[in-house]
């Protein structure tokens, strides 16, 4: 018998309006016949609709971690409104009746059942079926590394220019030439030097407050000059290397653009087995420089404790097509997890997963992982911003022992010895969630675990912090979801 939430199945929707339909399906008591398999691995029914006859839809659970969405529809969503209101409904307790399998799901289970004999019998006489890394064309790749050095001098040479130049100098006509760089960029397989020359863009854009912006604007020349030194220097013992070997240690590949496989995340070891997930932030937002939409969440790796992190980025154009992420409140249940190279917050993904509802005793770890001292936690976050392609936004887990509010009006938080944290709204977020403290109970101001983003202002120097989540006991506050 399956369990399913109803965090689970919005997980599989498309998008919020997905949601939505399904559900609204279900209140209006839209689906006109529902039943089950006798093992419980089976949800199907007719669901009444546009068309004459009603939609069969399905919803297979053969295979827990992989389930399969049927419907008869004309829907290009997948799953379709109808398969997620069968969902829910099972979710919201509505009755079942238990049937036979139709005798297409039985002949298609069938078949996948014989794909998985096929392949026991190949693991069984020593065939390697695992997925395997591709191939590599080495003179395809040598010639590639090379257009890369010459995009880098191209990006390096505009980059001089802007700095000789000054920035009162720089009119409609500039702003042009460098947009037809971030095109060039694109020809010379460089789409993370692509996506940061037209952060750029965007920055000198706004010429009413480009004076306001000039620390971000130095702030993105500096990263852009640091991508240029390390990318040359990486590139050319690359070009120097028999192998032509990737580097799992840092995120340089993901700046020059190179898109990882979950077989080359295996074949390096970044790859934990059976692993148990809280999500305690998420937050979609538009990514101007990749002119994509991200959907980012922050999630807590129960037995380890380190932060992770999804990203999910859908372009401008395609957006409609791809499944959009969202808040998840129960616990992930991870059957291989794979780790990109990096420092904190690790990217991670995921092909299999299954859930079950979150309990109490889930959240000791929270509390267990947290700095009890701040001055730790800044080292670390201080070691990683040194890097000027790390992360400038680390996420952590903090011990409060109070949240305060200064005569200026400011909020801080104290550790166990007194030491102060600011709280500030951070530009990377876009959402404000500083001002949301006031509404909170003081129960929640002492004695919590607090998830915050970090960020150091140039302009002032200080090192400030964003709170995205209060956990109490085992109450979860999400001021970010």
């Amino acid at each position: 018998m399956i369990e399913l939430t109803e965090g689970y199945v919005d997980s599989l929707a498309l998008n919020a309006s997905a949601i939505k339909n399904a559900q609204g399906l279900v209140k209006k008591r839209s689906f006109v016949q529902l039943n089950k398999s006798e093992d419980g691995t089976l949800l199907f029914g007719e669901c009444s609709g546009s068309g004459k006859s009603n939609y069969a839809c399905s919803a297979d659970f053969i295979e827990p971690e992989m389930p399969v969405m049927r419907c008869s529809c004309p829907s290009r969503q997948f799953p379709c409104k109808h398969t997620l209101g069968l969902l829910y409904a099972y979710v919201n307790g509505e009755t079942f009746e238990q049937a036979d399998v139709p005798e297409d799901i039985a002949a298609k289970r069938e078949k996948a059942e014989m794909r998985e004999q096929k392949k026991a019998e190949q693991v069984a006489a020593g065939v390697d079926t695992k997925p395997k890394v591709k191939k590599v064309n080495k003179s395809a790749l040598k010639k590639k590394i090379q257009a890369q050095l010459e995009g880098l001098d191209l990006l390096e040479k505009l980059t001089l220019s802007l700095i000789r130049g000054g920035l009162g100098t720089i009119d409609s006509k500039t702003l042009k030439m460098i947009q037809e760089h971030v095109k060039q960029l694109g020809n010379y397989y460089l789409t993370g030097a692509q996506s940061e020359l037209r952060r750029l863009v965007v920055l000198l854009d706004d010429e009413d407050n480009r004076e306001a912006a000039y620390t971000s604007i130095m702030e993105q020349l500096t990263l852009l000059h640091a991508l240029i030194k390390k990318g040359r220097v990486h590139l050319t013992a690359k070009l120097n290397d028999p192998e032509l070997k990737l580097d799992p240690e840092s995120t340089i590949e993901e700046w020059l653009g190179h898109a990882w496989q979950l077989a080359e995340l295996k074949e390096f070891g970044l790859m934990s087995e059976q692993v148990e997930l809280i999500q305690l932030a998420f937050a979609g937002y538009v990514d101007q420089g990749r002119e994509e939409y991200m959907d980012r969440g922050y999630w807590l790796d129960k037995e380890s404790g380190e932060i992770h992190r999804t990203i999910q980025y859908r372009p401008y154009k395609a957006s409609k097509y791809i499944k959009e992420e969202d808040s998840f409140f129960d616990v992930a249940l991870v059957s291989e997890l794979y780790r990109y190279p990096g420092d904190i917050n690790r990217r991670v993904r995921w092909e299999k997963m299954t859930s079950r509802p979150l309990a109490p005793q889930d959240l000791e770890p929270v509390h267990a992982k947290a700095y009890r001292s701040y001055a730790d936690a800044i080292k670390l976050v201080k070691n990683q911003l040194k890097n000027p392609l790390g992360d400038r936004n680390p996420v952590m887990l903090l011990h409060v022992v109070e949240v305060r509010q200064t005569e200026q009006g400011q909020f801080v938080i104290l550790d166990e010895v007194g030491h102060r944290l600011l709280l500030d709204d951070l530009s990377p977020i876009g959402y404000k969630t500083v001002s949301l403290l006031t509404y909170l109970s003081e129960a929640n101001l002492h004695d919590v675990t607090m998830l915050v983003m970090f960020e150091h202002h140039l302009d002032t120097g200080r090192l400030v912090a964003q709170p995205l989540t209060i956990i109490k006991g085992a109450d979860i506050t999400r001021l970010l979801y």
